[in-house]
């Protein structure tokens, strides 16, 4: 059978996103700070915004930073979004919730996000610090002409390499950084999920994240974040949101 690759392209069979999976993100991975240490394992001086692209009206906000007035409104957590949480160190524990679904934990803020795969869309326009994420791979697809051209042989064997991207919106109110640089909820958010094996047999995640936010944000934000796979849940340790450490 002839067969031409097509790079780029997301994989259209009718299996679903668990057997389309280029790779396996389940697990424990640990987060590997290896830049922008003075922003990530300690809260950032108040002022302290550099390399973040904010308005005029982004700085007034960040300036009134008071990490007293979030705890007395039950706001400790406005660090801990989609936007942001990947930047907080701490574990990752990611499990299919379903075929179609995955769900991310983190020990760092007790926070779970969804990733939804195919045609689910949000079950209500309620905004919320995760938000409503839509997930899919992009893979190099086999293409065969004797098929329609979005038509995938299901016999195709399973990919072995791609990325998982994930767009993510109906996001609440939040911080980019722990000490009061915001986002609105007018802000988007999408990611790019890598997997990359060493020769020692150490598997990595490397998460591209893009915030997009036209009322704080001149231009796109975007940061990326290392992740190390572990063995087991070593280091798991929930813990609540904090505004202040």
């Amino acid at each position: 059978m002839v067969q031409a690759q097509t790079p780029n392209t997301r994989s259209s069979s009718s299996r679903n996103a668990k057997d389309e999976a280029p790779f396996d993100l389940t697990g424990y991975w640990v987060s590997v700070v290896t830049e922008d240490w003075r922003y990530r394992m300690v809260t950032p001086a108040p002022g302290d915004y550099q390399g973040v692209p904010m308005t005029a009206d982004a700085i007034k906000i960040a300036d009134a930073w008071d990490p007293a007035k979030d705890e007395a409104s039950g706001a400790q957590c406005k660090s801990y979004g989609a936007p942001a949480i990947l930047r907080v160190p701490g574990l990752l524990h990611i499990t299919w919730q379903d075929d179609q679904t995955l769900r991310m934990e983190t020990d760092a803020g007790k926070q779970t996000r969804l990733f939804h795969f195919g045609n689910q869309s949000a079950a209500s326009s309620m905004r919320t610090l995760q938000g409503y994420s839509v997930a899919q791979w992009e893979v190099p697809r086999t293409v065969d002409p004797r098929l329609p051209p979005d038509v995938t042989d299901p016999n195709t064997p399973r990919p072995t390499n791609g990325t998982l991207r994930v767009t993510t919106s109906n996001l609440s109110t939040g911080y980019l950084r722990k000490n009061g640089v915001p986002y609105s909820e007018n802000a988007t958010l999408t990611e790019y999920y890598d997997v990359v094996r060493e020769r020692s047999g150490d598997l990595w995640m490397v998460v591209t994240i893009v915030t997009t936010d036209p009322q704080y944000l001149r231009e796109p934000f975007i940061i990326t974040s290392n992740f190390k796979k572990q063995s087991d849940n070593k280091g798991w340790n929930p813990t609540a949101c904090s505004a202040r450490w």
